[in-house]
């Protein structure tokens, strides 16, 4: 059945209205897909927000850092409206973005912003431990990261170097005096998290470390 000639300009009306709302904002995160830093500044200085979120609950950074757009990532952090510490729907951060890639460029840029290194929940030293970023967290920790961060869960950095990372992020952690005996809500340790995986460089670095607890005293560690 056609519609009538009324029903029709209604329409248009319709689609004319939504193009004319969401256009800028689309155009806007084509051009963060795109890696198109001139567009991208051109949105921001007619007025669009560069902490909005896309339909994802994705802030515009935290999309450069992730999908690959590098001159638009530079962009965006050198604009002074873009909160470098603004997160998605999945409460990561730019900064964790950037761990996790390892992307050392934009830590560095990113901190020289005074991007947050210690936040609740998940935390950038979780992401980098989880990559096994060891540049990264030695910055991170420079920066007085939080060693014992608990993720929502009461997952650490250590348990996440152990399970996901490298041999010299734990060996990192350790040494830098992450607390081996920390569980999290599973009553999981960071030797149970390596023995999860079949991590074995992982287990006898854990295992060894618990050895040589004991005898440190005034840790609090045992």
């Amino acid at each position: 059945m056609s519609l009538k000639p009324a029903s029709l300009l209604a329409a248009a009306l319709v689609a004319v209205s939504c193009a004319t709302t969401a256009g800028p904002r689309e155009d806007f995160f084509r051009a963060v897909a795109a890696d198109n830093p001139y567009a991208v500044r051109s949105q921001i200085e007619r007025g669009m927000d560069p902490n909005t979120l896309d339909d994802k609950k994705q802030t515009a950074l935290v999309i450069a850092l992730r999908e690959g757009s590098p001159k638009v990532a530079r962009a965006l952090i050198e604009i002074k409206k873009t909160d470098v510490n603004a997160t998605n729907g999945s409460d990561e951060s730019p900064l964790m973005m950037a761990a996790l890639r390892g992307q050392q460029e934009f830590v560095d840029l990113l901190l020289k912003r005074d991007a947050a290194v210690n936040k609740t929940g998940w935390a950038p030293l979780h992401y980098a431990a989880t990559a096994g970023q060891v540049g990264i967290m030695k910055q991170l920790l420079d920066q007085h990261a939080f060693i014992d961060a608990q993720s929502p869960n009461g997952t650490t950095p250590l348990m996440m170097a152990a399970m996901y990372g490298s041999a010299d992020a734990v060996k990192l952690l350790l040494a830098e005096g992450a607390d081996i005996m920390m569980k999290n809500e599973q009553g999981l340790s960071a030797l149970d998290f390596a023995r999860r995986a079949n991590r074995t460089d992982a287990m006898e670095l854990l295992s060894a470390a618990a050895t040589r607890a004991p005898q440190r005293p005034g840790t609090g560690k045992w």
